[in-house]
């Protein structure tokens, strides 16, 4: 890759990283291209039933070409033929179907035929749906994925989760947010026009605008081009008002530390599951890949014509190139309307706990003393492999996936340690079905999460060297009598070089992922005609 090369971080860490082959006329300049918001995805069938509202969707993975650098089309493979994809937005206890049609053929980076399995990363899916690694969707091949969407307000995302082709798909395109809202979250944070999507991504380019990538050192893969929503380093126009903002890392390996150029505060009223109990205001946060952060950004007290620079302050062993310390930046514009006169809160109310006449209690209420086991899951580099407690995925199939790491029952809480014992690497460990309290980190002060993390979590910032100490429960929902689910390196390149292992469930008999619900031939004039047994929709 031209530019590019193997880069040795100061820990011992290595990583593939690139810079793009563009002519001067073909490189994008930051804050010359104009923020862009991904479309929002209808529902092609609505309605109510015995089970209460549902809605039907319908997404086609399949190539589209994009105009990412100035004079070029780069040819990427989406969902809807776009990066990224279409946004879902949901209301809670509204139940789902997603019917996913996969129309690639060959995938242009690897060569190897386009498989795909969809993961709703964030949701409480049964595990036939939940975007298992095997549970491959072949071209020419659809599946229906059903989605509760019983929890909280939340930021989720989907993603491709295709074994060994996880990183080259979703670098390909393979990503969009979804947003599940409920009635606390829309009384008490900004909506509509005021809340915005933020898929932030890092790629590089060939010569003729394709994107380029290599994982061939089984590492990771930084590319030196930042996007957000697929633009390069866009200009947002804001008006002076309080905005509130989803942020998802969506790259492959690069993790960020946002601030703002001014130095004033951004206000955490989000993570990975939904609203915060206190509002954090602090000065940068660091997020790994597959994170979600919900900040507001206070625009009232800048005069119009102000510009204010969302920048990347980085993190140690990652690789930057001339621009990456630059992801968009903010114009102020004049206030046409009324005044806002929002008021920046200092605690939420996230509301009831769905499910607990079953005993699930809210993430944030979970108390040690209520643990019914402790595990250790360490995350090293093994003769020359990715493991967790020295295992992978690929002794996970050795088994005939029968292999586990624990066997929770339903509702029951744990204590996870997750200890990052490579080196000079970092990892955001990915905890499938869950959402975690960090109760303890060995590199903090104080020993507790940082001031950004303290709301529930399912990807666990792992620093080089650092133990994170995660509290949970494993609250299955209504219908889901459990199953398996993996738990991996969101660092894609890890992920697919076998990083993965998986827990169990209740009876980890049930609901098997592969052969429970499989994909079928799609036919474009015809949808399925039969539905899930745990969430039907409709007659």
């Amino acid at each position: 890759m031209g530019g590019g090369g193997l880069i040795v971080a100061a820990g011992g860490g290595e990583v593939l990283a690139a810079s793009s082959k563009l002519a001067s006329k073909n490189t994008p300049t930051p804050y010359t291209n104009m923020f862009r918001r991904p479309p929002v995805l209808m529902p092609f069938e609505e309605g109510v039933d015995d089970k209460g509202p549902f809605q039907r969707y319908r997404l086609t993975q399949k190539l589209g070409s994009a105009s990412i650098v100035p004079g070029l089309t780069t040819t990427v493979a989406g969902y809807n033929g776009i990066f990224p994809g279409p946004t879902i937005k949901v209301n809670q206890g509204t139940r789902t179907e997603v019917r996913i049609a996969n129309k690639l053929t060959v995938n242009r980076i690897n060569g190897l035929p386009f498989s795909t399995v969809t993961h709703l990363h964030g949701s409480a899916s049964l595990p036939q749906y939940d975007g298992y690694a095997n549970d491959q969707t072949a071209p020419g091949h659809c599946k229906t994925y059903h989605y509760p969407n019983w929890q909280q307000a939340r930021t989720l995302w989907y993603h491709d989760h295709n074994h060994r082709d996880t990183a080259q798909n979703v670098f390909s395109g393979l990503a969009a947010q979804y947003h599940l809202s409920d009635q606390y979250e829309r009384a008490q944070l900004p909506q509509g026009e005021y809340d915005v999507p933020l898929v932030v991504s890092d790629m590089a380019f060939n010569a003729d605008g394709s994107v380029a990538f290599d994982d061939s050192g089984n590492a990771g893969f930084m590319g030196d081009v930042i996007l957000v929503n697929g633009v390069p380093w866009p200009t947002m126009k804001v008006k002076p008002r309080v905005y509130r903002f989803r942020v998802l890392a969506a790259g492959i390996s690069r993790s960020f530390r946002f601030t703002l150029s001014t130095g004033d505060p951004v206000y955490v009223v989000g993570t990975d599951a939904g609203m915060t109990p206190k509002v954090a205001a602090v000065s940068s946060w660091r997020h790994g890949v597959a994170e979600r952060y919900e900040i507001l950004i206070d625009f009232r007290k800048y005069k119009a014509g102000t510009k204010v620079e969302l920048k990347n302050l980085s993190n140690k062993n990652n690789t930057d190139f001339a621009n990456t310390g630059k992801v968009m930046q903010f114009q102020v514009v004049e206030e046409t309307g009324a005044k806002d006169t929002y008021v920046i809160p200092t605690t939420l109310d996230l509301g009831p706990q769905p499910y607990a006449n079953r005993g699930a209690i809210e993430v944030n209420k979970l108390t040690a003393d209520m643990a019914v086991a402790r595990r250790r899951l360490r995350v090293e580099r093994k003769h020359g492999l990715w493991t967790v407690n020295g295992e992978t995925w690929e002794d996970v199939e050795d088994s005939g996936f029968t292999r586990v790491l624990g066997n929770p029952k339903p509702y029951d809480v744990e204590i996870w340690e997750l200890v990052n014992e490579s080196g000079g690497w970092f990892h955001p460990l990915h905890i499938h079905l869950i959402d975690a309290q960090i109760i303890g980190r060995n590199t903090t002060a104080d020993g507790k999460a940082h001031p950004w993390e303290r709301g529930g979590k399912d990807v666990f910032y792992l620093g080089e060297n650092e133990t994170v100490t995660a509290l949970m429960q494993f609250t299955t929902g209504d219908g889901n009598e459990g199953g398996r689910y993996m738990t991996h390196c969101h660092n894609l390149v890890h992920e697919d070089n076998d990083m993965m292992i998986q827990f169990a469930v209740g009876d980890a008999k049930v609901n098997d992922p592969v052969s429970s619900d499989k994909p079928v031939p799609d036919s474009d004039d015809e949808m399925p005609s039969t539905y899930g047994a745990s969430y039907p929709l409709g007659t």
